[in-house]
């Protein structure tokens, strides 16, 4: 087969089942780590990372089951560590944001004999299916209990008895899935004769009942475990079972278990030891414990503190809380800390808990890319001079040097990498405001590319979209902020345009970033620029950018303050400085964290915002889940005052402009609730708006047949009418 060219390599992008979470989208890496395998046409192919020729690995029909005529259709599969054993997962079902249980297959590549797995469990029960370091055993989770089966003899051994869907074993709550990316409970012991998992423990949290109205003749209740800001988490704890005696040792973390956390643990290699990340409630004081596995015996090793919150793996890691960043054998791993103001290395002994800085500077490291031990160095990702782009980095080890960057100069833009085992190549995935997603295999550490030249297609690409602008104002707090602006077609600076402004603001995401997708509005039916609006977003401090402790966390206990502040003040800046913004003609909108910000801005300045679109907004902050709001706002018990203020709801009765909110009666993350508490502090104040309940949507709005053309037409719809588009 020949090689692939760039642009068409993203096919190759799946979840390991033995490390990540979320079946079916992370590269999958040969044994050798020289290939990478993919699903293409039912089978699976081998894609050589040397020069991308492709091989087929397992033709379809071993993937046959007996019986049938088709291939199972795979949505994830992960190899033995001998590579003579395939787990292939099918019949995928979602479980809140992932399709997390379905059913597994094994396939024997020596004898092609392929049989399902937990066959007297119910059908697609099984989740988070995987090999035992001896290639041996698989064990999964079916019905919140914990089984390991026998491969050779296909015993199925079930090793926790008192799972139930308020005592989970070996997965996670809602709270713990959706705030920390928690999914898959449970570790293979490096000996394969142990697992380590987490117990949550839910039964003392309320749930909350989602009602459903259009499945059947009588509407239903849907209940959630949704622990509400103020309220206690699940109890948390980690327990070792033996797999022959089923018996489960539990660790003695200190503390209540419903108040603290437990976000992170894995086995300490060569060693009977787990190593784990406990967390307070409030989420500002972390602290590292080795745990005995056989007596549960638990000693702190590396403790660390924060005045706003401490972030865990999955911040910055690519949403991924799996592994540890093991060096020297398992006598030191690499933490990421902001202890010192920004985002560092820091390597810690597993001796004495010491910890060495190795990335020195005033610059924030985004994320790790991988370890090269034995090249004595870690690639990040990071941007010391433009806050909107990330470039691929490789630092000593050692805390020596400055910072190597990796990426071509002539690739402005926003890099992500996924590196080989070996660090001898890497997945380049690249785009910039004017240039389409494209993917590449890439030589490290020089960057050669496999295939076209991606510098020389940027290059012709440049300026092809010259209505997109990056600026930078400074607000009249004397803050900086960043953002973009997209003008419209045949602009003339002498007339008045209307000014739509997207935002979002919180810490959770940033909007202003220079990738493909900057000035283009998904939402709306048409062209923005060509129907004569300006676009703009702007990012404020408190959101994720790579721009040092102090900008991310000062919007600590001011969630809806101090971030609709500084948008307010630089939207303001902004329309100072170009006149040709049509003051009488601003609008706002967002989703989620940005529908809470569209509410504030339009409530709070409503001399700025004229007409705004909210979908899917917290609208009273006591609504949302305690692992989010009490992380960056505090308890509610010790400042509610600081809830109060940064509530939209708060404010509703200064409503004078023009109002879209829009909310799905089944949504399980920001409950429908907070729609109904806003239309009656709205309705209390006499203030007319206009509302969207969309039936059984989640906080995406996307099913059911109809439902993304329909939004689009509504929210086209209103903008144009309360918000003109064209010059003056």
């Amino acid at each position: 087969m020949q090689p692939l060219r760039y642009t068409l390599i993203i096919c190759i992008c799946l979840f390991s089942l033995a490390g990540q979470a979320q079946p079916g989208r992370a590269t999958k890496w040969s044994r050798d780590g020289q290939a990478i395998y993919s699903v293409e046409n039912g089978a699976i192919v081998a894609t050589a990372l040397k020069d991308g020729q492709q091989q087929v690995k397992i033709p379809a029909a071993q993937l046959v089951p007996a019986g049938g005529k088709q291939p199972l259709e795979l949505k994830d599969f992960a190899f033995s560590p001998d590579e003579r054993q395939l787990l292939v997962y099918t019949n995928s079902q979602r479980v809140w944001r992932y399709e997390t249980r379905g059913d597994y297959w094994l396939l024997d590549l020596e004898s092609r004999r392929l049989r399902q797995l937990g066959k007297t469990l119910p059908p697609a029960s099984l989740m988070f299916a995987k090999f035992s370091p001896d290639g041996r055993k698989a064990a999964y989770v079916s019905q919140h209990n914990l089984y390991m089966e026998d491969l050779a003899t296909g015993e199925i051994k079930q090793l926790t008895q008192d799972g139930s869907r308020r005592l989970i074993n070996g997965t996670f709550d809602w709270a713990y899935e959706e705030e920390f990316s928690c999914r898959d409970g449970f570790r293979w012991s490096p000996d394969s004769r142990r697992i380590a998992y987490w117990q949550i423990d839910a039964t003392k949290i309320r749930d909350f009942l989602m009602i459903d109205y259009t499945d059947s003749i009588y509407s239903f209740t849907v209940p959630v475990e949704y622990p509400k800001a103020g309220q206690s988490p699940s109890a948390c704890r980690v327990g070792v079972v033996d797999i022959n005696t089923a018996a489960t040792t539990w660790m003695q973390v200190p503390g209540d278990p419903q108040q603290h956390y437990i976000p992170r643990m894995e086995w300490v290699p060569g060693k009977n030891e787990l190593i784990l990340q406990q967390l307070n409630r409030k989420q500002n004081h972390s602290v590292l414990m080795l745990c005995n596995a056989a007596s549960g015996m638990a000693k702190p090793l590396f403790e660390e503190s924060d005045e706003a919150w401490i972030d865990i793996k999955s911040r910055w890691n690519d949403d991924d809380v799996t592994g540890w960043e093991w060096i020297r054998n398992g006598e030191a791993f690499i933490w990421v800390s902001e202890k010192d103001g920004w985002r560092h290395l820091y390597t810690i002994s597993m001796k004495d808990g010491k910890a060495t800085l190795i990335t020195p500077g005033e610059y924030d490291v985004i994320t790790i890319s991988r370890i090269d031990e034995a090249h004595r160095a870690v690639y990040i990702l990071a941007s010391p001079d433009n806050a909107t782009q990330q470039y691929l980095y490789r630092v000593s080890i050692d805390g020596k040097g400055k910072p190597q960057r990796i990426t071509p100069a002539d690739q402005p833009g926003t890099h992500e990498y996924e590196i080989s085992p070996d660090a001898a190549y890497a997945i380049h995935r690249f785009s910039n405001h004017y240039f389409y997603p494209a993917t590449e295999i890439v030589h490290l550490p020089g960057h050669k590319s496999n295939s076209g030249n991606l510098a020389a297609d940027i290059k012709e690409k440049a300026g092809a979209d010259k209505q997109l602008e990056f600026f930078t104002v400074t607000t009249a707090d004397g803050v900086e902020i960043g953002g973009w602006m997209k003008k419209p077609n045949n602009f003339d600076p002498a007339k008045k345009y209307p000014v739509v402004f997207y935002v979002y603001g919180e810490p959770a995401g940033a909007t202003a970033r220079d990738q493909y997708g900057a000035g283009r509005n998904y939402l709306y039916q048409g062209d923005m620029a060509a129907d004569g609006y300006i676009y703009v977003s702007m990012d404020n401090r408190g959101t994720p950018l790579p721009k040092g402790r102090e900008w991310r966390k000062s919007i600590y206990r001011k969630v809806g303050v101090l971030n609709a502040r500084d948008q307010a003040q630089a939207a303001t800046a902004l329309m100072q400085q170009r006149p040709y913004m049509d003051t009488s003609r601003v609008a706002v909108w967002g989703w989620s964290g940005g529908g809470s910000m569209t509410l504030n801005l339009l409530f709070q300045y409503p001399k700025i915002y004229k007409t705004g679109i909210a979908i899917a907004a917290v609208g009273n902050q006591l609504t949302y889940d305690n692992i989010y709001q009490e992380r960056y706002m505090g308890l509610p018990q010790e400042n509610m005052e600081d809830f109060v203020k940064g509530s939209p709801i708060t404010y509703a009765q200064h409503l004078q402009g023009h109002l879209l909110y829009i909310h799905g009666t089944g949504d399980d993350n920001v409950h429908y609730q907070n729609a109904e508490m806003l239309l009656n502090e709205l309705i209390r104040h006499n203030k007319l708006f206009q509302f969207m309940a969309y039936p059984n949507r989640t906080h995406g709005i996307s099913e059911g047949a109809g439902t993304r053309r329909h939004l689009s037409s509504l929210y086209t719809r209103f903008l144009q009418q309360y918000c003109p588009p064209g010059p003056r």
